[in-house]
This record gives C-alpha cells, structure tokens and sequence, in this order.
C-alpha cells in the first residue's frame, strides 16, 4: 500500500549511485548483501509515494578511462562501460521486484532483448504509476559520466532533488579519509563547488545542476533510512544549490 505523499518535500528524485557503491567489500562485482540492502532503502521510500529514478555507474565492473588510459579507443572503452552500468542496473531491477517493487530499466543504448529504450515521456510514465525507473548506458555518449548522465535525467524527468550517495556523510574540504581536520559542509552553492574543486561531481554534472537549479545533496549511502529522511526534508550530508 503506497501512503499519501503528503508528509514527502520531495516527491520526484533521482539518486545516484556509483557502482563502487554494489560492491561492499568485495574486490569486484556486486555483493548481494548490499544490493539488497539498497532495493530495501528504496522501497521504503516508494512505499511512502515517491517517484524514484535511478542512475548506477559501472566501476565495480568496467571503467572505461582506465582501460583508455592504457590504449585503448576511448570511444570503445566508453561503450564497454556503457554495459557496466546495464549490468548493474539489471542487478537492481532485479533485487527490487524480488521485494515487490515495480521496476523498469531503461538503456540510453538500445539493447531491447533485455531492456527498454530511453524515451523521456515513457520514463516519466512510469514515475506516474509508480515504477522505478533504472537508467541506465550514461547519456549513450562517450565522454561523459554517469554523474552527468544523472544530472541530464534528473533534469530531463524534471526531479525535484538529485542525490548523490558516496559513502562519506556530505562535502569535506579536503579527504576526511586521510585529513582529520577536514571540515564538513552543510551547504554550499554551485559555484563554491567549482571554484574549490570540491568532489562533489564532475564540473559538467555540476553546471548542468547550476543551470537548471536542480538541487544537489551528497549523503552516506549506508545509513539505514536516509532516503527517506531527506525525501522527508531532513538535512543530511550537504546540501548544494543556488542560495
């Protein structure tokens, strides 16, 4: 039973996902614990009425500059990582119906056997009925990043919020990994993202948000109910728009 969508700031999101994210601590491919653990997270926020479209990276299985790096075509190796992000988002199609959740993968490729095409209005139907919608093949580009690709959909199906998930709880200054006195950000404007470098996304990601004044939050993936928590309103991670 969906609940009214009511008590929901955002009801239209699209999340980002890296493919890193589907590995857990494994050293290659998905870990089903966590997939599952993501599908989970997911559905509780669709339960409560929201739209929800996604975009996977392929990291955990294919990165294309790598491989371009050492030779290769970066056009081919791009493609190659292109069917990553297919793989990874037919993984979680696959762990959301498990759990009774409607989903649907849409490839910006076309690889009909196993998928839909991209076709915006179709997407933004299915958000209307209530699927999850996976896209998945980037832009169909080479060149660009799946971090660009989220901001170009979220754009394009007219989300509300865009949420990056990573696995630290927002922007620092500089690696809290390696830098203790790294400090947390709230919030910050599109611009201080560039100027400073930040990683946040990558630059075009990033004008692509400030241009459209699509809102940006950059959250820990692995707390248990933050998707919903922000949908909700709430101010996890750190915040990134035009104010």
């Amino acid at each position: 039973m969906i609940v009214s969508s009511n008590e929901l700031k955002y009801r239209r999101v699209l999340l980002k996902l890296s493919g890193e994210a589907l590995m857990g601590e494994e050293a290659y491919g998905i870990d089903p614990k966590i997939i599952d653990r993501l599908a989970g997270e997911i559905s509780e926020l669709s339960k409560k009425g929201a739209e929800i479209a996604i975009v996977i990276g392929g990291g955990n299985i294919f990165r294309g500059t790598g491989l371009a790096a050492r030779g290769i075509d970066r056009v081919t190796a791009d493609h190659m990582g292109m069917l990553a992000t297919i793989m990874n988002s037919l993984a979680m199609q696959d762990a959301l119906e498990r759990i009774q959740v409607h989903a649907r993968v849409m490839s910006a490729l076309k690889i009909n056997q196993v998928c839909e095409d991209y076709i915006r209005r179709r997407a933004v139907r299915h958000l209307e009925k209530g699927r999850v919608v996976i896209l998945a093949a980037g832009t169909g580009n080479p060149f660009f990043t799946t971090d660009s690709a989220a901001s170009l959909r979220a754009i394009e199906i007219n989300a509300e919020l865009l949420i990056k998930a990573t696995k630290v709880d927002g922007v620092y200054s500089s690696d809290p990994v390696i830098n203790d006195d790294a400090v947390r950000y709230e919030a910050l404007t599109y611009d201080e993202v560039i100027e400073r470098k930040l990683s946040v996304m990558d630059t075009t990601a990033v004008v692509l948000c400030r241009d459209n004044l699509m809102p940006l939050r950059i959250l820990d993936m692995r707390k248990s109910g933050v998707l919903l928590k922000v949908a909700m309103g709430g101010s996890e991670g750190t915040l990134v728009n035009n104010q």
